[in-house]
């Protein structure tokens, strides 16, 4: 677009603002403060680009008023930035202004017009530039602000272009990209094509704002379903949680906020009429519906079908399950190439370990003959006596010593003297144990404070003086990997990298914990800089609450899920109660 000399037919600058405004579809203010600011710089280049000249148009008259500005500053003004300096073309002292205007002030202004003049082909090529850079940050801006409020729909487009696997759609008044990681595999696209895609996430960059696009989402499934089954729209049917391996097969848990509408069937549909159109859109992908329990066993039981579970065993602090399920079930529990359990644990949320039943019986077999040698040797009792504890649940001296005396005599052929000559034992074991340790702490040369630092036991203690950690400042100093070990790239080759308290298998949350811990008992930090404990989650009853695929996709892509519900520590469940999944 090229901007006429400012002595041109004053409407002639009104009609080039409405042509720009209409093409570009954005406001015609902004048009006509972009060729004002485009007839300044123009200026500028004529009068010297020191002086502070302004143009104003009237939008209704087309009227241009070009002034040259000068502003009356203090006799002892200073510049607020190194760079800045005086400019006598635009800036006059208040002494000087007295001079010549017995009511001059600070502040005040005095306005010159300037005569219109002719654009140069330089002042014609710089105002150009002016314009389209304005028009075209307004489009960006405009763009965003269309598809901002976008997320988490599915949109229309066609195939612009494809750039390294890359897929750039035309999205009417925008275009977005779907990377070759957001696309389901061996689908391939062609220039003019129509597409379906999801909006999962809209990012305003310097370039302009990036609108990602993927049709491998897990949303962009919950999406479909919304299309083609009512309920879902209505919110009757809520999709709880989706897992897709794109193009291959995918999960989808529902619940039905009506006793009287099975979700599963509804979501088939008649002959499978309405999860076949989602097939068909997603190019083949099988599909398994299972019904959302709000109860964590049972809904984990039904992501792994089509296999069976035998029994289902939670560690809900290491947020971990463990399935025990038959042998001839162990391949179709896990899938090809670990597909199903895979697609099970980003579904429910859980970090599922499948053993079988054998190896279930050989480890409880091994763990039972374990203990009751620890015992035998720790309480000095015979092997009968051992094993009783063991079936018990005792599973360390730890356990028996501390609990309460009836829980030890309330035990068939245990009396109340058994009970508390059994507990004399642990104790007079562990009294025995800590001080072999603390005397190994103490020749390994480990500080007495660190043993005050919340956290840190007597074996920890010996661990940490095994691995050079004698004081406070040492544990302060540490880094997370540096306690559970990690890795390093070393001649070009991943190393591994033990930790010095690797074997205590703590959790990345605990280690970080333990460091800060250090760091106030050595007076780096305050405690009230230590994080505070998140509130207990409180839970919907099953069926409340409005479907919302947007908000359960994005906790998912973080790595979140629905909390588990309250319970043991370890909650071990027989599958055979829970009810099996339909698949589709």
């Amino acid at each position: 677009m090229a901007v006429a000399g400012v002595s041109a037919n004053r409407l002639e600058l009104l009609q080039i603002a409405d042509a720009v405004a209409r093409e570009k579809n954005i406001d015609k203010e902004i048009v006509v403060e972009a060729i004002e600011e485009a007839i300044q710089k123009g200026a500028k280049s004529r009068y010297g680009a020191h002086h502070d000249i302004r143009a104003k148009i009237d939008v209704k008259s087309g009227e241009l008023a070009l002034t040259r500005h000068v502003t009356i500053v203090e006799d002892d003004w200073q510049p607020e930035d190194e760079l800045e300096e005086f400019n006598d073309s635009a800036m006059v002292r208040l002494k000087d202004a007295l001079k010549r205007d017995p009511e001059a002030v600070v502040g005040k202004e005095y306005v010159e017009e300037l005569p219109p003049f002719e654009f140069g082909r330089v002042q014609t090529q710089m105002a150009r530039q002016v314009v389209m850079g304005k028009v075209r940050d307004a489009e960006r801006a405009n763009q965003y602000e269309e598809f901002k409020d976008r997320v988490g729909e599915i949109v229309n487009g066609t195939v612009k272009r494809v750039e390294y696997g890359n897929t750039v759609v035309d999205l009417g008044r925008g275009e977005g990209i779907m990377r070759r990681n957001d696309s389901i595999p061996r689908e391939i696209f062609n220039i003019g094509d129509r597409i379906r895609t999801y909006i999962y996430d809209v990012r305003p960059e310097a370039k302009g704002p990036q609108v990602m696009l993927s049709r491998s989402h897990p949303g962009f499934m919950a999406k479909l379903f919304a299309q083609e089954v009512p309920e879902v729209y209505d919110g009757v049917i809520e999709i709880r949680a989706a897992a897709r391996d794109a193009g291959s097969r995918a999960k989808m848990a529902v619940l039905s906020n009506d006793s009287s509408i099975d979700p599963v069937g509804a979501c088939v549909g008649m002959r499978g009429s309405r999860v076949q159109a989602v097939v068909a859109e997603l190019q083949g992908e099988k599909i398994d519906i299972i019904q959302w329990n709000a109860d964590e066993p049972t809904f984990i039981v039904n992501a792994l079908a089509p296999a069976e579970v035998s029994k289902v065993v939670l560690d809900e602090e290491a947020d971990r399950v463990e399935v025990v399920v038959p042998d001839e079930q162990l391949s179709l529990a896990i899938g090809r190439r670990g597909q199903n359990v895979r697609l099970a644990s980003q579904l429910t949320g859980w970090q599922i370990d499948i053993i079988t039943e054998s190896q279930d019986s050989e480890r409880r077999q091994r763990e039972f003959t374990e203990r009751t040698a620890l015992f035998q040797e720790a309480l000095d009792v015979d092997e009968v006596i051992a094993q009783l504890l063991v079936t018990e649940g005792f599973a360390t001296v730890e356990d028996l010593a501390f609990v309460e005396t009836y829980e030890i005599s309330d035990i068939e052929g245990f009396d109340d003297d058994t009970a508390e000559e059994l507990q004399a034992r642990a104790r007079d074991f562990l009294d025995k144990q800590a001080a072999i340790l603390d005397a190994r702490r103490k020749e390994l040369g480990v500080e007495d404070g660190v043993l005050e630092v919340p956290g840190v036991t007597l074996q920890i203690a010996v661990a940490l003086g095994e691995g050079g950690v004698k004081t406070v400042e040492d544990l302060a100093d540490l880094a997370t990997d540096e306690i559970r070990g990690g890795y390093e790239v070393k001649n070009g080759e991943r190393v591994k990298v033990p930790g010095v308290l690797e074997s205590f298998n703590l959790a990345q949350e605990d280690a970080e914990m333990l460091i800060l811990q250090a760091r106030v008992a050595a007076g780096w930090i305050d405690a009230s800089e230590l994080p505070q404990p998140e509130p207990e989650p409180e839970y919907e009853e099953e069926g409340e609450g409005e479907y919302d695929a947007d908000a359960v996709f994005a906790a998912q892509e973080e790595g979140g899920e629905e909390a588990a519900p309250e319970g043991d520590d370890e909650t071990e469940v027989l599958a055979e109660d829970s009810e099996q999944p339909e698949n589709a």
